[in-house]
């Protein structure tokens, strides 16, 4: 059976050199996100985005939607 992702939106607050970014979440927790495809060009700190997060690590995501 495949996993579970959660879904949250959150808000962009720092971009790191290496493509990870910081997000803080709606509920004012933050965690570091990395980027699904192309959208890496396209995103900016204060940009709104939906992540997933693993039931596994809370702490890391994927931003996979603007």
């Amino acid at each position: 059976m495949k996993e579970q992702k959660l879904i949250h939106e959150g808000l962009i607050t720092e971009s790191t050199p290496n493509g990870m970014f910081q997000v803080c979440l709606d509920n004012e927790d933050p965690i570091l996100e990395y980027v699904s495809g192309k959208i890496r060009r396209r995103i900016l700190p204060g940009d709104r985005v939906k992540i997933e997060v693993s039931p596994y690590d809370s702490t890391r995501g994927r931003i996979y939607n603007l």
